[in-house]
């Protein structure tokens, strides 16, 4: 061996873990529920906001709050080069009132918006549960009554329906406001001080620092002790409960059947009054589909006017999940169906068609070639597969002629037309 040689082993690249990539037989299926999405929030007349991904960590610091698993333990933060810490977005609802406040959104009319897009939590990976995952949501502001408490669950029951989803169930809750959550977190408190050996450790650790986060534990321990713990509706002030009592009215009224769950809390430090979470035994062990409820707090926490707010996230990912376990089609007829295939047998054939093949498709008309110079028979074949009516070929004797064929696919008749001719003969033959 020459002394001078020498191997060297290339790794191959791979995703990060905990995220991963759309390939394009999937990217139907997401095109799909994203048209729904997108179909069902300007129905209910909310308008589209983007915003950056990454925020100021301060953001999210001052409105998840401190204590929470969010920002102690998933949120990516860093700092750039100008020594400002930064953090990539764990959830949407932060930033978009940090973007109303900057760009004077709020007024004093309702400002109905809606998003889409990446989030980033640093999280065990599982099913339907990623470190970078993808969000859709719908906030809305400057209507305190109940009527969008409940026009925030119907769009959401709107886009699940819409999904294909057919079997889920919706619960609700009340957290209560500023005047009478205080008396519910001393009784809590109390409660769980007494029992604090039984708790897990992590609980015990929230009981000084987020007692109502307890509330939202997972763990065996925590839930025999939460099972005789007192609950918000007990506790609720003349104002929360008349305002809980008017959605449970309207969603009766809208032939809503959601169930009462004094036990459900959100996991952000934000929420107000009427809490609410989407669930389906379709999706096993993992059941959430999605969550919302009321923020009245939030908009002035971050700087701004004492705003009544609600809003509605979702992960798209387990939208998929759901409609797929429910047997639903979506995206299935999105596949890359063409009209018109163009085979060109020769490197001058390709030449002449490209510019056919363009017109066509400025003209409407789904079209695509295939750049492999395979034989004949093997691109008619692809094409059909690809739902293609006609094929249009050039190979020497068309091209020496300043001809192509037309072949209708399905009767497999042939026509020879003057190449300037060709789009405008497609046109008329599609349209009759």
């Amino acid at each position: 061996m020459c002394g001078d040689f020498h191997w060297s082993i290339v790794t191959k690249a791979t995703a990060p873990r905990g995220t991963f990539d759309v390939l394009p037989a999937d990217a139907p299926r997401w095109q799909a529920v994203e048209r729904i999405i997108d179909a069902a929030c300007a129905r209910f007349g909310y308008g589209e906001i983007r915003t950056p991904t990454f925020e100021s960590a301060d953001v999210f610091v001052r409105t998840i709050g401190a204590g929470t698993d969010i920002v102690d333990k998933e949120m990516y933060t860093f700092t750039d080069r100008g020594g400002r810490t930064l953090a990539l977005r764990p959830e949407f609802t932060a930033p978009v009132v940090r973007a109303a406040l900057e760009h004077n959104l709020m007024g004093s009319g309702a400002l109905k918006v809606c998003y889409r897009g990446a989030i980033f939590r640093y999280e065990r990976p599982q099913k339907g549960r990623y470190r970078q995952a993808h969000q859709w949501g719908a906030e809305c502001f400057n209507v305190a009554g109940p009527e969008a408490d409940v026009e925030i669950i119907a769009l959401t029951l709107d886009v699940i329906r819409a999904a294909g989803a057919a079997r889920y169930r919706i619960e609700l809750n009340s957290m209560g406001c500023k005047r009478c959550r205080p008396t519910f977190r001393e009784a809590l408190v109390g409660f769980l001080s007494r029992r604090a050996n039984e708790l897990s450790g992590t609980s015990a650790a929230r009981l000084k620092t987020n007692p109502l986060r307890i509330l939202d534990s997972k763990d065996p321990s925590d839930k025999a002790v939460l099972s005789a713990a007192p609950t918000m509706d007990r506790f609720l002030c003349g104002a929360c409960r008349n305002h809980f009592e008017g959605v449970q009215a309207l969603l009766k009224a809208m032939n809503v059947s959601a169930e009462l769950n004094p036990r459900i809390v959100r996991g952000l430090d934000y929420y107000t009054r009427t809490v609410f979470e989407v669930s389906s035994s379709d999706l096993g062990s993992q059941d959430a589909v999605c969550g919302g409820g009321r923020y009245d707090d939030l908009v002035e926490e971050m700087g701004g006017p004492s705003t009544p707010a609600v809003g509605v996230a979702m992960g798209i990912e387990r939208l998929l999940m759901l409609a797929e376990a429910s047997g639903s089609r979506l995206g299935e007829d999105a596949d890359r169906r063409i009209d018109v295939a163009f085979v060109a047998l020769d490197d001058e054939s390709v030449r002449s068609l490209a510019p056919i093949m363009n017109a066509a498709r400025e003209n409407g008309i789904a079209a695509d070639m295939d750049y492999s110079r395979r034989k004949i028979d093997k691109q008619l074949r692809d094409a059909g597969e690809r739902g293609a009516k006609y094929a249009v070929i050039v190979g020497g004797d068309e091209l020496a002629a300043g001809e192509a064929t037309i072949q209708d696919l399905a009767t497999r008749a042939r026509e020879r037309v003057k190449l300037a001719d060709v789009e405008r003969t497609l046109t008329a033959r599609l349209r009759a």
